[in-house]
């Protein structure tokens, strides 16, 4: 696989890998009755199926070092669901799952393993039509940043977070999660 060659080329030139963030993230979005059998697999592969192609490789090594922080961002949208996002939503959905049952696996061997899920971030995937809408449903009346999103990644890659695994932080100025 292409990851797999990818991670092995990092550890030619640097010793380990010790902190991963899988922040893959594609949406193709429309209603389910509509969606084309191509928008549920592109958005499932590139937002879940990069979780286990990055992950495992790196874990491992990981792993067999006793030591390391992966953080994957996820989506508010994977815990609550948003209208026409069905693909997106389950594929969310899946990092959480899958990042909460891998932090019971490597606990006992140093790694931790967390999971952000950001609201409505000030990016491109906020270019779009329903823009106030989405500002409507927000309380601290704003959109959040990339880099709110980058300090709570920072400090779950901490030592000060040493004992949170399996933790998803909502990142979403009090919107419903």
């Amino acid at each position: 696989m292409a990851c797999d060659e990818a991670i092995k080329g990092l550890l030619k030139t640097h010793q380990r890998i010790d902190i991963l963030i899988n922040n893959a993230g594609l949406r193709n979005d429309s209603l389910l009755v509509f969606m084309k059998p191509e928008q549920w697999a592109e958005v499932i592969a590139t937002n879940l199926n990069s979780f286990y192609n990055v992950t495992r490789p790196v874990v491992t090594q990981m792993a067999l070092n006793r030591w390391g922080r992966i953080v994957t961002i996820s989506s508010t949208s994977g815990q609550a669901g948003v209208e026409g996002q069905t693909n997106y939503a389950a594929a969310k959905a899946g990092v959480i799952g899958a990042s909460k049952a891998l932090a019971r696996e490597v606990a006992k061997r140093g790694v931790t393993v967390n999971v952000l899920a950001p609201g409505f971030i000030e990016t491109e995937m906020l270019a779009t039509p329903q823009r106030d809408q989405f500002l409507a449903r927000i309380p601290a009346g704003r959109f959040g940043t990339p880099e709110e999103v980058a300090s709570a990644a920072v400090y779950l890659c901490s030592e000060s977070a040493a004992y949170i695994t399996g933790a998803v932080l909502n990142i979403n100025g009090g919107a419903y999660a």
